[in-house]
C-alpha cells in the first residue's frame, strides 16, 4: 500500500514538473499554460474556460454541445472554474416557470489580475520557506 502512495506522490510531482516545464521552460507562457500550472486545473477546464470567453451567458447544455462533452463533466469543470474564481453562475427565471443557471468566464483582464496575485503570494509563500531550509548533515 505504500508503494502504490509513494507512486501517486511521484506521479503527481511529475505532472506539476510538467506543467511548469510547459510554463516556463519549453514553450513559454500561454494564457491556458497559466491557467493549468497557476490554478491547478485540467486542459478540458481551460477549454471551458476559453467557451465561456467567447459565449458568455452559456447554460451548460450549451456548453455541453459546445465541447462535446457530457453535461455532468461540463457541471464538473464549471464548479471548479468558480472555485477559482474564473467563472461566474447566475439564475435566470424562466417565462414558463423555473429556473436556468447560465455561466460567463471572468473577464480576462480580471484572470490576469487573479495570475499576479496567485504567483506572487506563491512566490512570497516560496521565499519565506526557502529561508527555513537547514542544511543537510
Amino acid at each position: 500500500m505504500a508503494e502504490a502512495d509513494h507512486s501517486s506522490a511521484r506521479d503527481d510531482e511529475a505532472t506539476t514538473n510538467d506543467r511548469f516545464d510547459d510554463l516556463v521552460v519549453d514553450e513559454g507562457p500561454t494564457l491556458d499554460n497559466a491557467l493549468t500550472c497557476v490554478f491547478d486545473i485540467h486542459h478540458h477546464e481551460v477549454r471551458t474556460y476559453n467557451a465561456l470567453l467567447d459565449r458568455p451567458a452559456s447554460t451548460v447544455a450549451e456548453l455541453s454541445a459546445e465541447l462535446d462533452r457530457d453535461r455532468s463533466n461540463v457541471n464538473r469543470s464549471l464548479a471548479t472554474l468558480r472555485e477559482k474564481g474564473l467563472a461566474r453562475r447566475e439564475r435566470r427565471l424562466l417565462d414558463g416557470g423555473g429556473h436556468v443557471y447560465q455561466y460567463s468566464a471572468t473577464p480576462l483582464s480580471e484572470t490576469r489580475e487573479l495570475l499576479h496575485d496567485t504567483l506572487e503570494a506563491w512566490a512570497t509563500t516560496a521565499h519565506e520557506e526557502i529561508e527555513t531550509f537547514d542544511p543537510s548533515p
